[in-house]
């Protein structure tokens, strides 16, 4: 099993870091939106559509993500030509990932009932899916380092878990996560964060100065980090209520698309509408 999802784990990042760094922006684009139809199947799943429902649900959502490409100007090369459309659609995301997120996971509120999960999983998707585009057609190192949040912190809370973790962060959700991990991705985030900012001059991103701004700036990586967890936790509450272990097994070793990515659909919303606000 190991061996397994090492080479699956090796196949996926070569595959992930030649469709950022060597495709064309639309090619990415389709890249993408095969992603999000992929994850969107999976999702369908978790709610309980079957059969021509959830293939209207797949359609009506790679629509929806079109359009907002579209709209939002990156069906091309520029990244904010109606920066409108995406600060919508990042805000919605943000504010979901924000807001209602942390409640429903307080709650273990029903993700199967009704039209619920239908509307639940467009805001999981569609506004990660944008940002996927958004951020590379910024810059494709922008991208990198922007998923690199969320690979340091789940790297971080597995190994600071595993070795000193002893209180639950949500025995009834997931079960293997602690306070101690939580702890331990918010420090290797913050110090990744001001690594990054200082040291790689080449991303232009803002760098924080003064102690107001350094403190804004470590807050912001506190927040990315802890919306990053909500996230992971989100998708685990939804395979709990739907009796699953895994979204799907398109990944030998690892499952679907969505347990690959629960994390980065909760951060990457934020850290687009955190770069456009920035740059305005």
């Amino acid at each position: 099993m190991l061996r397994q999802r090492v080479a699956t784990a090796l196949v996926l990042v070569s595959a992930l870091l030649s469709a950022i760094f060597l495709l064309p922006q639309n090619a990415w684009l389709l890249f993408v939106g095969v992603l999000v139809v992929v994850a969107t199947t999976e999702w369908s799943g978790l709610i309980g559509l079957l059969g021509v429902a959830r293939l209207i649900y797949c359609a009506v959502t790679a629509g929806f993500f079109l359009a907002a490409c579209l709209a939002g100007g990156l069906a091309g090369t520029s990244a904010e030509a109606s920066p409108q459309v995406l600060l919508f659609v990042f805000g919605i995301g943000a504010g979901f990932w924000l807001a209602v997120a942390p409640l429903w996971l307080s709650g273990k509120w029903p993700l199967r009932a009704g039209g619920v999960g239908v509307v639940v999983g467009w805001l999981v998707v569609i506004p990660a899916g944008l940002a996927l585009v958004h951020l590379r057609a910024v810059d494709p190192l922008v991208l990198l380092a922007a998923m690199a949040v969320v690979w340091v912190a789940d790297i971080a809370a597995y190994f600071v878990g595993r070795t000193i973790g002893r209180r639950k962060l949500a025995p009834g959700i997931s079960p293997g996560k602690s306070w101690e991990g939580a702890l331990g991705a918010v420090v290797f985030v913050v110090v990744y964060g001001f690594v990054v900012t200082y040291g790689w001059p080449q991303l232009g991103l803002p760098s924080p100065s003064g102690v107001s701004g350094v403190l804004g700036f470590a807050a912001g990586l506190v927040l990315i980090t802890a919306v990053s967890i909500v996230g992971d936790l989100f998708e685990s509450l939804a395979k709990r209520q739907a009796g699953v272990k895994d979204s799907g097994n398109i990944l030998p070793g690892h499952g679907g698309i969505l347990d690959r990515i629960d994390s980065l659909t909760s951060t990457l919303p934020l850290v687009s509408l955190a770069l456009m606000l920035t740059k305005s």
